[in-house]
């Protein structure tokens, strides 16, 4: 028997960490000026809208799974 695919919800929590992890790594380049010696100030701002909805879409994700979880019912 095949092994059981992973929960989407368990991955959608994985990604999501991951871009928050990501979120802080870009606000740690912020707030020292590192940003600076590797983007342009346009370029930055991007960088950050992106990762800023990357936050924001996975967290979404991992809500919906959990209410949708939270919305089934057992068989009778």
């Amino acid at each position: 028997m095949p092994p059981a695919p992973p929960r989407s919800e368990s991955v959608a929590r994985q990604w999501l960490n991951l871009a928050l992890r990501r979120l802080d790594y870009y606000n740690e380049l912020y707030r020292s000026g590192r940003w600076r010696h590797y983007y342009s100030e346009e370029t930055m701002a991007l960088r950050m809208r992106d990762v800023m909805k990357a936050v924001h879409l996975w967290g979404e994700l991992v809500r919906k799974r959990r209410d949708d979880k939270d919305d089934l019912r057992p068989a009778a």
